[in-house]
């Protein structure tokens, strides 16, 4: 799926997009407000899986630590007003964005120094665990307790205003927001700079002989998959209305890569199938309590065993069996057969 997005135009290549926001947009139409609430999670997650996946498929680059990322964009849009007395809320999620980007290059230029495989992944939870501990620690984050009565604005656009505080608003605001985050993760990962990335992946002492700078392109890549990141957890901040140091929590960061590993990280769509199922299974075994997490190891575990390519990786392969298992047409032989002489 990917190689195909690569051939075909980007209008063609993000159909699943557009049907996933159809599907979305007639939530708040046919489901209850706990399901519509569900609803708004997903499109944060899928947003937070694809920027992990970003990292992971597109670079090479294996993330432990994502959830720092947004637990500072959650946690920049909360406190930031209230510290402030108010303020665009566009700007709040600019900076949020912003925030998550430079903390990104921060922490990458340490991490990345030993950027080979488990020394990388390591460093990030360090860094997550230390972002974490620093929220328990300050007083104006809330410490342990976190932040509550984080407010939904209006968005003032000159012209009109758009008061997110009414019905539904929010959840549409969220769907049109996290579209366009997926679709800018997609340009990003399938553009001249996602051809980079991948060059850099299969092999970066080639990529670096054919003239590309692999530290500035992996610190990019960070920093973009740092932001987008930061963005959902922005996004997820009013929506929640409450933001906790469970988020930069190491079990946060497990999230992303769950997601990825049941839909398909070798897709750039099945990171977002993952985050449906997997909220669907939390939703089915919610009042399961003491064996809903084993219920979701279990189907995990089967996943990985069972498809370790995950749903579209399953999908991909089936795909490809009938074209591999219909037998080739015989070739009409162009010159007349000799006559037998007796």
């Amino acid at each position: 799926m990917m190689t195909l997005a690569t051939r075909t135009s980007p209008l063609l290549a993000l159909w699943p997009l557009a049907v996933g926001l159809i599907l979305f947009a007639l939530a708040p139409a046919l489901l209850n407000q706990g399901l519509v609430f569900l609803a708004g999670l997903t499109l944060v997650n899928i947003v937070f899986a694809q920027a992990w996946n970003l990292l992971f498929s597109t670079i090479g680059l294996l993330s432990f630590g994502q959830a720092m990322f947004f637990a500072i964009g959650a946690y920049a849009m909360a406190a930031g007003p209230q510290q402030a007395g108010g303020g665009p809320f566009l700007m709040w999620l600019g900076l949020s964005t912003g925030l998550g980007a430079l903390a990104a290059i921060v922490f990458g230029i340490v991490a990345l120094r030993r950027s080979g495989g488990i020394y990388f992944a390591v460093l990030t939870l360090a860094f997550a665990e230390l972002v974490h501990v620093l929220i328990t620690k300050t007083d104006w984050l809330g410490r342990n307790d976190g932040l509550t009565g984080i407010y939904r604005p209006k968005i003032e656009l000159g012209i009109a205003t758009i008061d997110l505080t009414q019905g539904d608003a929010y959840y549409w605001f969220m769907l049109v927001a996290c579209g366009l985050a997926s679709a800018l993760l997609w340009w990003a990962g399938h553009g001249v700079l996602g051809r980079s990335f991948r060059a850099i992946r299969q092999d970066p002492v080639r990529a670096a002989f054919l003239g590309l700078d692999v530290d500035r392109h992996r610190l990019a890549a960070f920093a973009i998959s740092g932001a987008a990141s930061a963005f959902a957890g922005a996004v997820s901040a009013p929506w929640m209305q409450i933001v906790t140091p469970e988020l930069a929590h190491w079990s946060m960061s497990t999230k992303p890569v769950l997601y990825a590993l049941l839909g398909g990280a070798a897709s750039f769509w099945g990171p977002a199938i993952g985050a449906i199922l997997f909220g669907a299974v939390e939703y089915a075994t919610r009042t399961m309590h003491g064996i809903a997490d084993i219920t979701t190891g279990l189907m995990l575990l089967a996943v990985v065993l069972a498809i370790p390519g995950g749903v579209m990786g399953l999908v991909m392969k089936l795909r490809a069996r009938p074209a591999a298992a219909t037998p080739a047409r015989p070739v009409a032989s162009t010159t007349r057969p000799q006559e037998q002489t007796p």
